[in-house]
């Protein structure tokens, strides 16, 4: 038995298809209650979960948490942080005090954790950096502890901007190139380290079976891009123009500090565990994502 937590998102609607295809009995964390035998009972907000309806599962994958890709309000800040502080600390501690423990819990987190990093390459072994979307990757992390400490193996999803056509960032960067006004963020030299849907689904399964990968894992691509770098690919594969920029003052505007972390940033990440235990990406290159996203 497989429990999923954020199976309506884009990456866990995904993954609970093809968990289901490869045959496992996936359970889903849901709030309120449960409508058929396949979903489990959570509220992270008020600390409850039904505990025996997870004992026996082999795997726990977590990737509850509210949007960022919002206007940081204090209330949006505090809903964000605590969403995943909450919702990994119900979960980590519930299966370290099951008799039957998973032997493996995969917790969402993000590349956010970097901070903004110009050029500086980084890997697993990079240290966190500053801002908000770092330290709530920070407190996110940490929040598994319970579990790795009770001799449970701990996969933490570092992810990437995934590429998907029916959801994440994707459909919002298509709307000013269809309308032939796209173009880079800024001054677009900002790196931007990124993934394919089908390979974040084809890297958390192969992380599930990988009993060696524990730890902070790097969801993305191994070839990051410069933002103005994708606008001019995100311009071929649509036949669109990508001549007009988005001013940083624009952006600092409209998005806040949201914007500042999310589009401004600069990291250039490399998924230095997955290929060192043999991952093979099905699209590594941005111009394949692009276009198999929006075949």
């Amino acid at each position: 038995m497989i429990v999923i937590s954020g199976s309506h998102g884009l990456i866990g609607s995904a993954l609970v298809k093809a968990l289901e295809a490869r045959g496992h009995d996936v359970h889903r964390l849901v709030r309120g209650a449960p409508r058929s035998p396949s979903e489990i009972a959570w509220n992270p907000e008020a600390g409850t979960i039904d505990a025996a309806a997870i004992d026996g599962a082999t795997v726990v994958i977590n990737l509850a948490g509210e949007n960022i890709a919002q206007r940081w309000t204090r209330d949006a800040r505090r809903r964000i942080h605590d969403s995943r502080m909450r919702g990994t600390s119900l979960v980590a501690q519930t299966i370290t005090a099951l008799p039957n423990k998973p032997r493996v819990l995969v917790n969402a987190s993000a590349i956010g954790i970097y901070g903004d990093r110009g050029e500086e390459e980084l890997d697993e072994r990079s240290a966190a950096g500053d801002g908000f979307l770092a330290s709530v990757c920070r407190d996110w992390e940490r929040a598994t502890a319970p579990a790795s400490d009770a001799g449970i193996r701990v996969a933490v999803l570092r992810t990437g901007v995934v590429l998907a056509h029916d959801g994440g960032a994707l459909p919002k960067l298509l709307v000013p190139f269809r309308l032939g006004v796209g173009g880079r963020i800024g001054n677009g030299r900002q790196w931007m380290s990124w993934i394919a849907l089908g390979d974040v689904v084809r890297a958390v399964l192969h992380i599930v079976d990988d009993a060696a990968l524990a730890g902070p894992i790097d969801l993305v691509s191994p070839n990051p891009v410069r933002n103005a770098d994708l606008a001019r690919t995100l311009g071929r594969v649509l036949h669109r123009p990508a001549l007009i920029p988005v001013p940083a003052w624009a952006i600092r505007l409209a998005l806040g500090k949201m914007g500042v972390e999310s589009l401004l940033a600069s990291q250039r990440v490399r998924p230095a565990r997955l290929l060192e235990r043999g991952f093979t990406f099905e699209q590594p290159t941005l111009e394949s994502a692009l276009r198999g996203a929006l075949a």
